[in-house]
């Protein structure tokens, strides 16, 4: 499988008549373009509009993460929404996952989701559900940047009784929580269990402790006290250095780290010893599939996700289909073939018949069903899921030129894609959201796969730096 140059050439026409939308939304500095107060009103008039179109009175959610910026640009998307005569349901810090369940759940014509995710507290950004939950395909997302420059939705001014009102849901956590436990089986509960759950200092730092709490479980909860600047610092599913010491000091059975707006998961073991993502890929569809739940028999992984995650469904009855990077394109290829589970080794695991979109307590609380019914420890879990060693390197980038323009980066891949001789594989693709290229190098030996990928990486700042 040596040879995979790029993992983001599909649907990159699309994205590159967009400005403003990148993988997961829009995304920025806060108070500097593309994250101003005047785009986000511009872009919740776009939503407005579209709402519109499904005639009558048309209501639009929207929630944020507890980072600073998020007050400014909550009110700005809402006073856009107002402004175009659709009304607006304001749920304050909820996980970009609860959004898109509310907006399902109440029959809202969209939802918005106001969070940078993992990024650092000054940045900020946007996210669009469509009615039924889904992140809106990469068309829709084009559509919206049009009608933001469009004169006829500036020439839309309803007056009077014509125009929006906000109101604020305050019960919608609570019904969250209970669309969670939902989830873990009746027959089971946490009773005896230690876990320390780390919530960045995000948008689960109230409803991922209470759900644990309620059933049954002794949680420590770290990152629970966000301020609007420590989001996502030293802490939760990038910095999980804190919940590692954590579990072993209160000798947990399990640590979960959640990011900013809590779709992602990140596991540490009972040695606080990080779970590898694929392991968690690989539990959910071992579960499945002894269930005869898992739809087509098929998981649905990205191409960063390890060659071992392949072999350990194939052998247990199943198979792996790959898209590229973006949990939003790992849903769109589970929609269009009728699957139901997939997700990406950074922690974003779908279960897409009970959500439609990463939700990081889900996937914990599937995992916990797992240990529970199993009976066995989080180490003892992973043991059985060998993987092949993989090494990842982020380089900083001054442009993305297409790297068959680049002669002196294509040599050195050719050059290890020899030396692999099939047995093992190399990806290089930019980020879809940061100015960097992404370096991964798959083999048998692990010092091998660390020095192709650090030659790679440094023949790309010499080209790109």
């Amino acid at each position: 499988m040596a040879g995979m140059r790029t993992g983001s050439e599909s649907g990159a026409a699309v994205a590159r008549e967009r400005r403003l939308f990148g993988t997961d939304g829009v995304r920025g500095i806060a108070n500097q373009h593309p994250m101003t107060c005047e785009v986000a009103l511009a872009l919740g008039r776009a939503v407005a509009y579209q709402a519109r179109q499904k005639g009558a009175r048309q209501r639009v959610i929207i929630g944020k993460d507890p980072r600073l910026s998020g007050y400014m640009l909550e009110m700005a998307v809402a006073s856009g929404v107002c402004s175009m005569g659709v009304d607006v349901l304001l749920v304050g810090p909820l996980p970009t996952p609860a959004i898109a369940f509310l907006t399902q759940n109440m029959r809202a014509a969209a939802g918005v989701m106001i969070s940078a995710s993992h990024n650092p507290y000054e940045d900020n950004g946007i996210k669009i559900f469509a009615r039924d939950g889904f992140k809106l395909p990469d068309e829709r997302e084009t559509e919206l940047e049009s009608l933001m420059r469009d004169e006829k939705v500036g020439k839309v001014r309803p007056t009077k009784s014509a125009v929006g009102k906000a109101f604020r849901i305050d019960d919608a956590s609570g019904r969250y929580i209970v669309a969670l436990k939902s989830v873990f089986p009746a027959d089971l509960d946490l009773t005896g269990m230690t876990i320390v759950v780390d919530c960045a200092n995000g948008a689960a730092y109230k409803v991922a402790p209470t759900v644990l709490r309620e059933l049954g479980a002794t949680v420590y909860a770290l990152g629970v006290t966000p301020d609007g600047r420590n989001i996502n610092r030293r802490c939760g599913a990038l910095h999980p250095g804190g919940l590692k010491a954590a579990v072993k000091r209160y000798k947990a059975d399990l640590g979960i780290a959640l990011d900013g707006d809590a779709d992602r998961l990140v596991v540490v073991d009972d040695q606080g010893e990080i779970v590898d993502g694929d392991v968690l890929l690989a539990t959910g569809a071992e579960e499945l599939l002894r269930q005869k739940l898992l739809k087509q028999n098929t998981l649905v992984a990205t191409v960063m996700s390890n060659l071992g995650l392949d072999k350990k469904v194939v052998a247990l009855g199943g198979k792996v289909i790959r898209t590229q990077v973006g949990d939003r394109y790992v849903v769109e290829a589970m929609r269009a073939g009728g699957y139901c589970f997939g997700g990406e080794q950074s922690g974003h695991l779908i279960y897409l018949d009970h959500a439609t979109t990463g939700d990081g307590m889900l996937a914990a609380l599937k995992l916990l069903s797992v240990l529970r019914r199993k009976g066995v420890r989080m180490s003892e879990l992973k043991s059985s899921f060998p993987m092949f060693a993989q090494a990842l390197v982020n380089v900083v980038v001054k442009d993305k030129r297409p790297l068959a323009e680049l002669p002196s980066v294509q040599d050195v891949i050719a050059k290890h894609e020899k030396e692999l001789r099939g047995d093992g594989r190399i990806l290089v693709r930019f980020s879809g959201t940061e100015p960097k290229a992404r370096v991964l190098v798959e083999g048998p030996e692990a010092g091998q796969v660390r020095g192709m990928a650090r030659e790679i990486a440094t023949a790309i700042t010499r080209a790109l730096g």
